[in-house]
């Protein structure tokens, strides 16, 4: 159930690490992750900073588009919530690449994401990003314990820059399961 690349965009191949239990439930845990990955994204596009906060740990991490680094859904809230109020913000289009899981209780989420600008129909590519989450299972339920979202620059490569935005697309299009 591994994910890889699509587009011409290298990746790597991700080998499972051992879990402890059935591979029929290991696939419904990848399922979960991979929700509480799409959760985040849809409580973004739906501006609701205290329900993209409650998706995250007590001491969970975020590191912004722009840099900005906070801790904890208080912080994550209030912070959030600010961009809300003073910016129309676009909304994500998500796919994700990789599901790794570090143990049974920590998975590494590898997925890529645009974004579409208020009052449009398609993708800004200055705004496509390469994402990481890090998802942990805390009283049975999956938390997300860090994410930063960094900016696909793709410095001197376009032809790199071009295919992510084509991939990123391709799933809005079709609206596969591995996107948001």
């Amino acid at each position: 159930m591994l994910r890889g690349a699509g587009g011409g965009i290298e990746a790597l191949r991700w080998a499972r690490a051992p879990v402890r239990h059935g591979e029929e439930e290991n696939v419904s845990e990848e399922r979960n992750v991979i929700g509480l990955y799409h959760a985040l994204l849809d409580t973004w596009n739906r501006r609701n900073a205290p329900e993209m906060a409650a998706l995250f740990a007590e001491d969970g991490h975020i590191v912004g588009f722009d840099g900005s680094s906070h801790d904890g859904p208080e912080r994550i809230a209030a912070e959030v919530g600010g961009i809300f109020a003073h910016h129309a913000t676009p909304a994500y289009v998500g796919k994700v690449r990789g599901v790794r899981f570090l143990s049974s209780e920590v998975a590494l989420v590898r997925a890529v994401a645009g974004m579409v600008p208020p009052g449009q129909s398609d993708l800004n590519p200055a705004l496509n990003a390469i994402q990481t989450m890090v998802a942990a299972k805390f009283n049975g339920r999956w938390r997300v314990a860090a994410f930063q979202n960094t900016p696909a620059a793709f410095h001197g490569r376009p032809e790199l820059a071009d295919a992510l935005t084509e991939e990123l697309r391709a799933a809005m299009s079709k609206k596969d399961p591995e996107s948001a």
